[in-house]
């Protein structure tokens, strides 16, 4: 049974990034209030300020202005890119290097403080140094079995520690202390402050892609076996029932109450409230799904995609319409504080 929860809406067509050039590819992209970020396989990086529009009858759409685009001057892609708004600084991940650009005018720093030796990176959304201009990164270094903490400030860097892993590591998630790691053949979460690792499950990273995803204070969300999008906390236990996914999911976001997938054909919409499979929407050629302060974006190699989601009201008024009482009185419980609370009442 299916709920409509979000719509797709374009946000980037395909001539505004790359007119008649067509072995430009979209790598990488980042979204921070209203600019977006793409990174490119021909090292560029594209600007755009998005507009959300409301019609009169309540359609939604996009309307996105190119600010500049700037070639990062090497011949490799831009693999990866992060905001740090507090700092106005756009961290660019090309060619295992991190380098520190002006949000605005996307010039390097003049103090050319960089990474090296990044294979990728992330933020720690929940930092522990207490220092309000400076970002957490960790990045899965280029050395085997290593993992790095730095504190990247407006315009220098410094390396705070470095964790050897008993596997190689492909992909990590941060949260305080906690780091969610896929190893080779495991899930583990490891304290880099006391060293304590614990082991979640096991799961073959020459298979298929891990998916390693912080979703909230101390919980994460993992591609599990058998197709299972899994729940583990930074104690190693789960706290809610796993959502069935396809074996071979790519990418994975969370709109609360809703766990977003993309495989190679679909975006599959599950609720963490039943688990229950809610809404499918074909998407051929999908490789990027990310959510950005609750913003769900899904890209191509050509174009950007917004999934906008529906008012939990209208959802609710929806299921009731169709007799769907259970479901209704879960959604409204379950989302009871996304709701203003007069809607809530009625």
């Amino acid at each position: 049974m299916s709920v409509k929860a979000f719509k797709l809406v374009s946000a980037v067509e395909r001539e505004m990034l790359m007119g008649d050039k067509s072995y430009i590819n979209i790598e990488c992209i980042e979204c921070c209030g209203k600019n977006l970020y793409i990174g490119t396989n021909d090292c560029f990086i594209y600007h755009f300020l998005l507009d959300e529009k409301v019609s009169t009858a309540g359609k939604i759409t996009f309307v996105a202005t190119k600010q500049l685009h700037k070639y990062l001057g090497l011949k490799k892609p831009v693999s990866e890119l992060k905001a740090a708004s507090a700092l106005t600084r756009l961290l660019v991940l090309c060619d295992n290097t991190i380098t520190l650009v002006n949000m605005m005018n996307l010039e390097p720093v003049p103090t050319g403080a960089r990474i090296k030796g990044a294979v990728t990176f992330t933020l720690n959304e929940n930092p522990v140094s207490g220092e309000p201009f400076c970002v957490e990164v960790c990045i899965i270094s280029v050395k085997r079995r290593t993992i790095q903490m730095f504190m990247v400030f407006e315009d220098r860097v410094q390396i705070v520690k470095e964790v050897f892993t008993p596997e190689q590591p492909c992909a990590v998630a941060v949260d305080g202390y906690y780091l969610c790691l896929a190893l080779t053949t495991q899930y583990i979460i490891l304290n880099y402050s006391t060293g304590v690792s614990q082991d979640l499950f096991p799961y073959c990273s020459d298979e298929k892609r891990p998916i390693v995803k912080r979703i909230g204070r101390q919980e994460f969300l993992l591609a599990g076996p058998g197709g299972l999008g899994m729940f583990a906390t930074v104690d190693g236990i789960s706290q809610r029932a796993p959502v069935h996914w396809s074996e071979n999911v790519i990418g994975a976001a969370l709109c609360f109450p809703y766990v977003v997938a993309l495989d190679d054909e679909f975006i599959t919409v599950h609720s963490m409230l039943d688990q229950q499979q809610k809404q499918t929407l074909p998407f051929k050629e999908g490789h990027i799904l990310q959510d950005f302060e609750g913003k769900v974006i899904v890209a191509t190699n050509k174009g950007v995609y917004i999934l906008v989601p529906l008012p939990l009201e209208k959802q609710i008024q929806d299921l009731l319409a169709s007799h769907r009482v259970e479901e209704a009185l879960v959604l409204a419980k379950g989302a009871r504080r996304n709701i203003p609370k007069e809607k809530f009442q009625v």
